[in-house]
């Protein structure tokens, strides 16, 4: 059901209780602003985006960062070398 602001805040019991049943809109000149919904059915939409956020690449280095710490394990890199590169080296040798 959709309901107007005014409507919502006078009849708000009623609104919970519908909401129980199925979404409720409420709207504000004739924009949606906000949806009741029953409990059981947000703590099922928080699963959800929980499952659904990626970790971003820093977030997935920070985790294997905090497990290196926590399991004592230091990650040796090798020291970098130059090697060559065709792409720059052409770009070099254009004139412009």
């Amino acid at each position: 059901m959709n309901w107007r602001i005014a409507q919502a805040k006078q009849r708000f019991s009623e609104l919970i209780n519908a909401a129980t049943k199925e979404p409720q809109r409420i709207y504000n000149r004739d924009r949606l602003i906000a949806v009741v919904v029953e409990a059981e059915m947000f703590e099922e939409f928080l699963s959800w985006r929980k499952q659904r956020k990626q970790l971003s690449l820093a977030d997935a280095f920070g985790e294997l960062r905090q497990i290196a710490v926590e399991e004592d394990y230091t990650f040796e890199t090798p020291s970098r070398q130059d090697r060559s590169n065709s792409f720059a080296e052409v770009l070099n040798d254009l004139s412009v």
